[in-house]
Order: C-alpha cells, then sequence, then structure tokens
C-alpha cells in the first residue's frame, strides 16, 4: 500500500511539474503572438466547457480518442508502437459506410446501425492485421509499415469519394452523400454527441482494463512484450499473440472511424479521422502506458481542440495553438519523468557507496 502511494505521489508530481512547464511555454507563446495570455486561457476555457453545449462538442472528440487510446493499450502492452492507427480509424469509417449504403431504404435501421458497427471494427482489425502481417512474416517494422498504411488508407477513402461514393452530379470535399436521418446514432435534443457512443465507450474502459488485468490475454501480452525470447519457454507463441494485440487495437480504432460516420458527420469525408489516431499515441504515453489516466488525458486534449476554435475569431491566434500545448505537454513530462528516474539513480548510486563505505570502515 505504501508503495503504491508513493507510486501515485510520484506521478502527481510530475504531471504538476509538467503543467507547469507548459503554462510558462504557452505563455510565452501567446506573448510573441501579442496576445493576453489570461484572455487566452479564458477563451479556451469557455470554448470547451463554457456551456453544456461546448460540452457535448467536447465529448464528442473523447469518444473516437478516448477508441483509439484504449486500442494502443493492447499494443503498448505486448511492445508494438501502432503507428498505423490513423489507418485503421480510416478503414473503420470505410466499413461502417459501405453497411450503411446497403442499409439505405431498409425497414430495419437499428440492424444496419449494428452491421455497421461490426463492419467498421472488422475493418480497422484486419487492416492492423496486414500491418502485423508484415512485421512478423516479412520483417518489416510496425512503425513504417503503420505509416505506409495509413496514407494508403487514407488515398481508398479520397478514391471512394472522388470515385464510386461521389455525391450525384459532383465530387465534393464535403464528403459522400449524406446518410438518412433513421441511419445516424440517436442523440439527444440539442447535443451533437450520442448517449449510445459514450456508455460503449465506458464499456471499452472497463472491459480494456479486465482483460489486461485479469485474464489470461493481459497476461500473455504483457509476458510477451516483457520479453519475447522467453515467451516460447512458457507455451506462448509471440508472433500470434502479437496479431491479436494488433487486431484487438485496431478493431477499437475502426469502431472509431465507425462512430464519426453514424454519429458525428453521418457520411463519410476526407478528413473522418481527424488525426485522433495521432492524437491518441500522445495521450497514451502522456499517461505512461496507464489506462486509468487514458479517459481524463484524453478529455483533456478533447477540450483543448475544441476550446481553441475561440482564438483566432477572439484574439486572431492560430487554433493550432492547442497542439502547441499538446506535444508540449507530452515532451515536459517526458522530460520531467527523464529527470526523475535519473535523479532517483544517483540517490540510489549515492546510497549504496555510503553503505559499502560503512563496511568497509
Amino acid at each position: 500500500m505504501r508503495e503504491k502511494s508513493e507510486t501515485l505521489k510520484g506521478i502527481a508530481v510530475e504531471l504538476c511539474m509538467s503543467l507547469g512547464v507548459v503554462l510558462a511555454f504557452t505563455t510565452a507563446v501567446l506573448l510573441l503572438a501579442k496576445a493576453p495570455p489570461l484572455q487566452g486561457y479564458r477563451y479556451l476555457l469557455e470554448g470547451s466547457l463554457g456551456s453544456w453545449t461546448k460540452i457535448a462538442q467536447v465529448l464528442t472528440v473523447w469518444v473516437p480518442l478516448t477508441l483509439c487510446a484504449c486500442g494502443l493499450q493492447y499494443t503498448f502492452r505486448i511492445g508494438l508502437w501502432n503507428i498505423g492507427v490513423e489507418g485503421q480509424v480510416f478503414m473503420g469509417a470505410m466499413g461502417a459506410t459501405a453497411a450503411l449504403r446497403w442499409g439505405v431504404g431498409s425497414e430495419f435501421p437499428l440492424l444496419w446501425l449494428v452491421l455497421s458497427a461490426l463492419a467498421g471494427a472488422l475493418s480497422g482489425g484486419v487492416w492492423a492485421l496486414l500491418a502485423g502481417l508484415l512485421k512478423s512474416k516479412g520483417g518489416v517494422n510496425e512503425i513504417f509499415g503503420g505509416l505506409g498504411l495509413n496514407f494508403v488508407a487514407q488515398s481508398i477513402s479520397l478514391w471512394l469519394i472522388f470515385g464510386p461514393w461521389k455525391r450525384p452530379g459532383i465530387a465534393s470535399m464535403s464528403g459522400t452523400e449524406p446518410f438518412p436521418p433513421e441511419l445516424w446514432l440517436p442523440s439527444l435534443e440539442g447535443w451533437r454527441v450520442s448517449p449510445h457512443a459514450l456508455l460503449f465507450t465506458v464499456a471499452v474502459i472497463l472491459g480494456t482494463g479486465r482483460l489486461l488485468q485479469s485474464t489470461r490475454i493481459g497476461l500473455a501480452l504483457k509476458a510477451v512484450g516483457g520479453n519475447v525470447r522467453a515467451a516460447p519457454l512458457f507455451g506462448l507463441h509471440a508472433g500470434r499473440w502479437m496479431l491479436l494485440a494488433m487486431v484487438l487495437g485496431g478493431g477499437l480504432a475502426g469502431l472509431a472511424g465507425t462512430f464519426q460516420v453514424t454519429g458525428v458527420y453521418h457520411r463519410l469525408i476526407p478528413s473522418i479521422s481527424s488525426q485522433y489516431g495521432y492524437l491518441a499515441l500522445l495521450v497514451v504515453m502522456l499517461a505512461n502506458y496507464r489506462l486509468l489516466w487514458i479517459p481524463f488525458i484524453a478529455f483533456f486534449f478533447a477540450a483543448l481542440n475544441v476550446g481553441s476554435i475561440q482564438l483566432p475569431m477572439m484574439l486572431q491566434v492560430d487554433s493550432s495553438l492547442s497542439g502547441v500545448i499538446q506535444g508540449a505537454l507530452v515532451l515536459a513530462t517526458l522530460l520531467v519523468h527523464g529527470w526523475r528516474e535519473k535523479a532517483a539513480e544517483r540517490r540510489d548510486a549515492e546510497t549504496a557507496r555510503r553503505a559499502g563505505g560503512e563496511r568497509h570502515a
């Protein structure tokens, strides 16, 4: 219990130090842009949490961002960098769109919404499986394979939008023809976010925690990730578990793309992923790969994304400032964490040196 308390205290100290560094850095950026820092922070806060409508917009971003981050928990647990999560979001959106196109005019719209979710998860999982096969069978590093597949997935979506799925009579950057309202995820009046998406995301968080901490799958992923060479000694086929981790992560990313189609845009658009796949990598890194912190950090990043829209209108500051804050926060956290580890190593070495001197004396 004491060790756990000390660990939580250390995490809190790191987070506070990181926030202090980022606050100072962001203040300097705002001053260089000749914008009053206090007003900038106020507009960020009001633009994200100033009303229930704004909070609903934040939750709309939180859902796909959290799903992608939960999926990355599986691949990071086994030691894989699933950089291809962005492409898996695209593939999930395309899979869901394909299923919903079949469902237009159906008497059972709920059935087609369920099928679209299955199609999205399957598409994202298969795309991630391809990256896993490139690594396990072709020797291609998952980072390079994932990045390459991201560009391929995005190119396929553009081809579909401007080709086979283009709007009648015109190919537009606004995307494909919108689906009829009966094929939209239901949402509360005045809210853009679907309660079904929120409940499903919470269930995914709880299910991911349960699976990783209390099942054979989680134990096997941790064992392979800890020592891939020793895995066969315990009867674990490392390649198969790596593929499973990729499929699970890709499936959740595919579901994130599905919710973008069924709950947000109601069609396939060129920027359907909104780069949530890449942003999820920062969320997981900032959480230090701990699932417990992911929902809260994802909410913070979502609030920055939504609140930053106010900056160009109110202060003539580019909304990309939110990206600067997010990147700076991750870098600051990594620097503080590294500094604390180095300091701990020096203290341990000094303690060992003194203990050795006392024994000799």
